[in-house]
């Protein structure tokens, strides 16, 4: 049945209210039959309202990041042209459940890449919640102290709900059982809503990264990801300061 209310007009700005410029802003659309029904874009204003607040966001040292300016613009293009492509479709790429694997020395531009796509995806209007994983760990574990409000099943179900998880240097953190299982729950939830993961690590040994973080991790995250794209060089950082 077709839906009497018509697109919106622009707001100030000249952005509509809907991000897909379909309903009113509301969410909801009208039938023909005066019932109602939720707008596409309900979706993602249920998700920017979980990840309002999640991690670090993308962080001011790397909001001008782009394919144009260093770090990026030096790597390997052969290493820049599956994320050129993921870019180019992040609707697709994220509604799929496709994730991202940046692996390689320390300072290669690794996180500048990742925050990259974490930036394309919030232009988007897609949710995302950037971790080092380290922080992410220690939030957990503030969940389970009653002092704080915390609540671990708030935060593991918003978690599990973004669009895109940000997982900055995984393999940093101590490995110990503790971790790798908070790790697994996480990573095999998402694996199983097919929900996107992109992560970052020094660790380019896949079989170092499983002793570290556990072999099902590791394995549900290949499958995410495909496989890791390999980021080798020089510590740019040293370069640039040199």
């Amino acid at each position: 049945m077709s839906v009497l209310r018509p697109a919106p007009e622009p707001a100030e700005g000249g952005q509509p209210a809907c991000q897909l410029g379909i309903c009113d802003g509301s969410g909801w659309l009208l039938r023909e039959d005066d019932t109602t029904e939720p707008c596409p874009c309900r979706e993602r204003m249920i998700g920017a309202a979980i990840s309002r607040g999640m991690g670090t966001g993308v962080p001011k040292r790397f909001r001008g990041v782009s394919f144009e300016r260093r770090p990026i613009a030096s790597l390997d293009p052969f290493v820049l042209r599956p994320v050129r492509a993921y870019v180019r479709d992040i609707e697709r790429s994220l509604d799929g459940g496709h994730g991202l694997w940046f692996a390689g020395d320390v300072g290669t531009g690794k996180t500048s890449l990742a925050m990259l796509v974490s930036s394309a995806a919030e232009r988007a209007g897609r949710s995302v919640a950037v971790y080092p994983v380290t922080r992410l760990l220690a939030e957990i574990k503030d969940t389970y102290d009653s002092q704080t409000g915390g609540n671990y099943m708030r935060l593991f179900r918003r978690l599990c709900a973004v669009d895109l998880l940000h997982l900055d240097d995984l393999g940093a953190e101590k490995p110990t059982d503790w971790a790798r299982e908070q790790l697994y729950a996480i990573v095999n939830e998402r694996w199983q809503d097919e929900r996107s993961v992109m992560l970052t690590t020094n660790v380019t040994d896949l079989d170092e990264l499983r002793a570290r973080v556990g072999a099902r991790t590791v394995s549900r995250l290949l499958e995410i990801c495909d496989e890791p794209s390999n980021i080798m060089g020089p510590d740019l950082r040293l370069h640039s300061a040199g």
